[in-house]
Formats: structure tokens, C-alpha cells, sequence
């Protein structure tokens, strides 16, 4: 993924501390492209050796699979897990200046202009992308969605640059600056219960509106790890996301669960399940 997007935070702040751990100097390179499958690509092909590892998401790992069949990974058995780093709801982000002040107001306005009303997102088939397919069927809706493969950071320019008319964010990373800046309005954020980081923001699921999909994501490695090395990342990346310096994150949104490789592979093949009934249904809705 490009900078400046939900997994760009996630991603330095796991590495600053996996540096601590192992007593290494770690790199981050971001390569965009591909709803996040370029990136995984250079992951998979890369030698297993443990120096080369990747941030891979849901939509990545659950969804792509089953409609790209150009890509050389179908399950978690093509790849190797190593540890969960967390998870985010998706927010829905306006204009400060747009007319909708709430979202029964945006909300009527999608129904009166089905297909017309855009929302920027990170990608094709990304989490933002994959969550508005599955409100506006539940929903009964058009909501336009338009990709950027520079991830949300772009398609946060595209809002404030009035491209589109609204943005699907995943998590609230970076959003409260420009909310007290002036520049964008909260409509909704699409879980249960309060959110953490925008604690008046409308949640969706309390409004009846059913929606089930979240961003989540892991670090993963190339498949054939030696044993002594995948137990040595593994140790050390459950020993970052279970230290009180992580768990700072929560404060900004990001749910944590941590996980090992194998309950990673279990939440994979339970996304995967969930992704293909959307698919069949997005199928039988056309």
C-alpha cells in the first residue's frame, strides 16, 4: 500500500519496535498497486529466509483470491503467517462545507441520486470498497465507489480537492486533525457500540444498517520459513503487539486481538467464507 493510509501507522509502529527486539534495522517500502496484491506479490516470491517480510490485509488474503485467479497464492497453506496487528471499522468522511450535516441526510441523498453520489476508497475490492458492496446491498442502495491505488491517503485528497463527495476510511487514523481543522465532517462509523477515537460519531449497526465487514491486518512472510526462524519472528512479534507501547493504538482505533499463525489461518478461511457469499450475492443482485 501507498503512504498515509490506515496500514502506513500500523506498519511503522509494529517496526520500530520489532528494531528494538531483535536488534535490527528494519525497512519499510511502500509499493502500491493492485488493491495491495503487488506489494503481497514481491512477499511471496521473495527468499524465505525471514529478511523479507509484508503487510497483507483481509481483502488481500480472503478476497482476492477468489476473483483474480492470475495470482499465485489461493489459502494460507501459499504463504506464511506470523503474527495479527489488529483491526478497523470503516468511517464514512465528508466535507466540513458539504450540505449533509448528518447521515440520514447523506443517506437520503444516495437514495434520491442512486449511482451518482461517489465515495473515494483505497482501492478495488479493498475493505472500504468491499463494505460499501455489502451496505448497498443490505441497504437497497447505489453508493458510487471510486478506487485510487495510492491507498486512502489519495482518496483523502480526492475528497478535500472535491473530486468526490465523500471518503470510506479504514479506522479514524489522522481523521480527528482534520475534523478540528475544519476541513472534514464524521458521518458515520459502520460498527456497534461506541467508537474509541470519534465517540459521537453515528454507528450504523445501532441504526439497524447490517454490515459485517472490517479491515484487519497481519504480517506475513514467504512460504518455507525454516522452523528456528519462523519461531524466532513469531516470538518476537506477539512480544510487540502484546507490549504496553502498542497497545497505544487502541487509543487511535485499532481493535487488538493479537494472533499467531495459526489463529491467523482460522480468521482467513472464516473472511474467505464471508467474502464469497458477498460475491454470490453481488452476483444475483446484477
Amino acid at each position: 500500500y501507498g503512504p498515509a493510509g490506515s496500514t502506513d501507522p500500523v506498519a511503522r509502529q509494529f517496526v520500530s519496535q520489532l528494531e528494538k527486539v531483535l536488534g535490527v534495522d528494519i525497512n519499510i517500502e511502500n509499493k502500491p498497486g493492485g488493491s495491495g496484491t503487488l506489494g503481497f506479490g514481491i512477499v511471496m516470491r521473495a527468499k524465505p529466509d525471514g529478511y523479507t517480510i509484508g503487510l497483507g490485509t483481509n481483502s488481500i488474503l480472503a478476497y482476492q483470491p477468489l476473483v483474480n485467479p492470475a495470482l499465485t497464492f489461493k489459502t494460507p497453506d501459499d504463504y506464511q503467517p506470523i503474527v495479527k496487528l489488529g483491526e478497523t471499522p470503516v468511517v464514512l468522511v465528508v466535507r466540513a462545507d458539504s450540505p449533509w450535516k448528518t447521515f440520514d441526510e447523506f443517506m437520503a441523498h444516495v437514495r434520491a441520486n442512486p449511482g451518482k453520489v461517489r465515495a473515494a476508497v483505497s482501492g478495488k475490492r479493498t475493505v472500504p470498497d468491499l463494505l460499501a458492496q455489502e451496505f448497498n446491498l443490505n441497504a437497497k442502495v447505489s453508493l458510487r465507489t471510486v478506487p485510487f491505488t495510492g491507498g486512502s491517503g489519495e482518496a483523502l485528497v480526492a475528497l478535500l480537492g472535491n473530486r468526490v463527495e465523500a471518503t470510506l476510511f479504514t479506522g479514524a487514523f489522522g481523521i480527528p486533525g482534520h475534523v478540528e481543522a475544519g476541513k472534514v465532517r464524521v458521518l458515520a462509523v459502520f460498527k456497534q457500540g461506541p467508537y474509541g477515537p470519534l465517540p459521537e460519531a453515528f454507528t450504523t449497526i445501532d441504526a439497524g444498517y447490517k454490515t459485517t465487514i472490517t479491515a484487519s491486518f497481519y504480517v506475513i512472510a514467504p512460504k518455507g520459513l525454516p522452523k528456528p526462524v519462523l519461531d524466532k519472528l513469531t516470538t518476537a512479534s506477539m512480544q510487540v503487539v502484546k507490549s504496553p507501547e502498542y497497545a497505544q493504538f487502541a487509543k487511535v482505533g485499532y481493535a487488538l486481538n493479537p494472533l499467531g499463525p495459526e489463529g491467523i489461518r482460522k480468521e482467513i478461511v472464516r473472511d474467505t467464507a464471508t467474502f464469497k457469499e458477498l460475491i454470490k450475492l453481488l452476483d444475483t443482485s446484477k
